[in-house]
């Protein structure tokens, strides 16, 4: 499994807002196309802060996946634009789970 571990820093005040869109209609889209979502986890540290990992079964499919969520009917309607101004700045690590250790 291929592993996309996502820090994302909101502007003040607005990491609720970012989280209610993510849940409500980011995740599900993720979902139906086979991606594996592990719920945001909030920083205890920074109330703007959260972390989240985006699974794909393996390096070839996660381009193609990530294509079919982008080009995708949520994100031309404006899902995509939605959130992004409520970001200061966010991050993405790639990993490898070899073990199978993350449970989805």
């Amino acid at each position: 499994m291929i592993i996309e571990m996502h820090t994302y820093k909101t502007k003040p005040g607005k990491r609720s807002e970012f989280l209610e869109i993510l849940r409500t209609k980011s995740i599900p889209a993720h979902n139906e196309i086979g991606m594996k979502i592990l719920d945001p986890f909030l920083s205890v540290e920074d109330p703007d802060t959260f972390f989240f990992m985006r699974g794909f079964p393996d390096l070839p499919l996660r381009e193609p996946m990530k294509a079919k969520f982008y080009e995708g009917e949520l994100c031309k309607r404006g899902l995509e634009n939605a959130p992004m101004p409520m970001l200061e700045k966010y991050e993405v690590v790639l990993v490898k789970d070899p073990e199978g250790l993350v449970r989805w």
